[in-house]
């Protein structure tokens, strides 16, 4: 009885305190109250919270609208279900609530005992090419983070056609006469969610830092150029990509050609004739168009214009970044494909790929003997896939950004796979091929894309695919507690770590190479940047 009257209390003078309720820690947001679980580590979790109406029947395809105000105590236990999406990297792995269009949950794990405590926040955005992933997803599970003091945050958004379709129509009945980042706006919703309720959970709204890997780095670096998000974040953190040079935004009437030939290819008229047709039956029909079909859009309103116009100017968020990408983000064979690693194919590959500017290119990643072509071939496919667009970001943020960067090489293998796992392999990208008659990459020589997330999160555990061993936690400490640090202050030193410099201008860039000899050097590459910059930058 005391309990529900404190409870009763609680709600009616609008208190924000977690408070208890037969154990379960509760929440009061500016929607209604939550209740969650302790972890068994004492952290509150509280996972599947609505940030937006279900974007459904008429609300397919257009801005995510406020949630609804609900009255008693919502109980967030479980995952909300996952955004639409088809199987298709072998590395990811679900705790969610089934699949659904009705997807935009968020997830929060907080150490604080009071809304008092005002502890800085992390939020965290899934990889998976704007295809795939989930925030319930076990490697980016926030408990390990929020045991380091941090209000830890995963938020899921909208994926390929129903979070990156433009068209005509979409365009016109829009009020910002946009369409094609639905998405990236549901980003920004939850961020806007986390400004008006993180007090709740014992965080600090000015003091939000956003993350992601992948096409969750892409989102970082959108929603820092975006005038939507730029002024809700105080520091940003991107592992492996970014906007200008993966995934980049398409010009609108581009989207919108691409969405009216999706819409006549699967027989709608209209607009209505689209969002009458089933969720399921519209992501059947997504498998026979190319990956990456459905594209961001340069739409005037999220994106005022193309975003390296905007890093140029200066108009991104002023804030720390913490940037870097991995020793083996793609494989050899993106370059060579099924020629053996000789210097003759090498060459071949290379002429097929730039043309009469070949010759600069075996310079800049040369093999003299065919000992050397694989990891020069391995170099060059990693940086045509995202090691370029993640070092424009770098470049650009330290130029115009008026705040420090912090840039890294992550370099750590992964160990062998646990016996368990049969006769199952690494797949491309850091995905796991179970059948042995698939192709299979060949033995990884560095960190493959994907490969640092368990260790920067904290989560090695939560990944029983791989037999770590102490070497690999001792990585792990070392990167997370970087993070850590730089979540904290924008900063990324700290006690026991070795010392990280941020890029100075017209100096030396450091570049802290983590890996079990975790160490910093001055950048060696930047001539290759230098020469793809012009190619992958045309916006």
């Amino acid at each position: 009885m005391k309990t529900y009257f404190a409870m009763l209390l609680a709600v009616q003078f609008g208190m924000t305190a977690i408070a208890q309720s037969n154990k379960a820690p509760q929440a009061k947001t500016a929607n209604g109250v939550v209740e969650g679980v302790v972890e068994s580590s004492g952290i509150h979790a509280f996972k599947g919270i609505p940030f937006a109406q279900p974007p459904v029947g008429d609300l397919r395809w257009k801005e995510p609208q406020p949630v609804k105000n609900w009255q008693g105590v919502k109980e967030t236990k479980k995952f909300g279900p996952r955004a639409m999406q088809r199987a298709l990297f072998g590395d990811m792995g679900f705790r969610s609530d089934g699949m659904s269009e009705d997807c935009l949950y968020l997830n929060v794990w907080t150490p604080a005992k009071s809304s008092k405590e005002r502890l800085p926040v992390l939020v965290y955005f899934y990889g998976g090419g704007f295809m795939a992933g989930d925030g319930s997803e076990p490697r980016y599970d926030g408990e390990s983070m929020a045991r380091k003091g941090i209000v830890t945050l995963t938020v899921n958004y909208r994926l390929g056609l129903f979070g990156f379709f433009a068209h005509p129509e979409l365009t016109k009945e829009s009020p910002h006469h946009a369409s094609g980042n639905y998405g990236y706006l549901d980003q920004s919703a939850a961020l806007r969610w986390v400004r008006q309720n993180i007090e709740a959970f014992g965080g600090d709204p000015k003091k939000v830092t956003i993350a992601g890997e992948s096409a969750g780095s892409v989102s970082v670096s959108a929603q820092m150029v975006s005038p939507l998000s730029k002024d809700l974040i105080a520091g940003a953190i991107g592992e492996s990509g970014s906007l200008l040079g993966t995934l980049p935004p398409a010009p609108l009437a581009d989207g919108e050609k691409n969405g009216a030939e999706f819409a006549a290819s699967v027989g709608a008229k209209s607009l209505a004739e689209l969002r009458a047709m089933p969720a399921d039956k519209l992501l059947e029909e997504t498998a026979k168009v190319a990956f990456g079909r459905f594209s961001a859009t340069v739409d005037g309103y999220f994106f005022p214009k193309p975003p390296a116009q905007l890093f140029a100017a200066g108009e991104q968020a002023h804030v720390p970044l913490l940037v870097g990408w991995n020793s083996e983000e793609m494989n050899y064979r993106a370059v060579l494909g099924p020629e053996k690693p000789t210097t003759e194919n090498y060459a071949k590959a290379v002429q097929k790929l730039y043309g009469d500017r070949a010759d600069e290119v075996l310079k800049l990643y040369p093999a003299k003997t065919d000992d050397d072509v694989i990891q020069a071939a391995t170099d060059l496919a990693s940086d045509r896939f995202i090691g370029y667009s993640t070092w424009k970001w770098a470049d650009m943020q330290s130029k115009t950004g008026a705040k420090p960067v912090y840039r890294y090489l992550y370099s750590r293998p992964r160990p062998a796979m646990t016996p368990e796992m049969g006769n199952a392999a690494p797949g491309l990208a850091g995905g796991v091929v179970k059948n042995s008659d698939a192709p299979k990459a060949p033995p990884a020589r560095g960190a493959v894309h994907s490969a640092e997330i368990e260790y920067a999160m904290g989560n090695l555990s939560t990944n029983k695919v791989y037999a770590w061993t102490p070497d690999d936690y001792k990585v792990s400490e070392v990167m997370q507690n970087y993070f850590a640090n730089f979540i904290k202050t924008g900063n990324p030193n700290g006690p026991g770590l070795p010392k990280w410099e941020p890029i100075k201008q017209g100096g030396t860039v450091p570049v802290m190479h983590i890996d079990v000899n975790t160490r910093q050097e001055p950048e060696h590459s930047r001539a290759r940047y230098l020469f793809l910059d012009p190619l992958y930058n045309k916006q």
